[in-house]
């Protein structure tokens, strides 16, 4: 994704209608001295979702190749801080 992040391509890069219905409620009703941390904060909740699917095809590619998964293996630890992470940050 460039930098050029709109209130669609956040709602398109989450994935998800419940995470996308989420972030257009926050954003409706923030105040105007809220919109932009609450847009960047969506923006980064997108961007690690982007990131997250294009890990898990680096690791599907990489196991239907019968290679070793590239980059660290401790996903499990990795998965539950990210998770943890964008609960706080409201995602989930």
């Amino acid at each position: 994704m460039s930098d050029q992040w709109t209130i669609e391509s956040i709602c398109e890069a989450l994935g998800n209608p419940v995470a996308a219905q989420r972030f257009l409620t926050e954003i409706n009703r923030a105040p105007a001295h809220d919109l932009l941390p609450t847009f960047a904060r969506w923006q980064g909740i997108a961007q690690d979702t982007l990131n997250a699917v294009e890990r898990g095809r680096q690791i599907h590619a990489a196991l239907e190749r019968g290679e070793e998964i590239p980059g660290e293996v401790d996903g499990t630890v990795d998965l539950l801080k990210d998770a943890d992470r964008f609960r706080s940050q409201g995602a989930a």
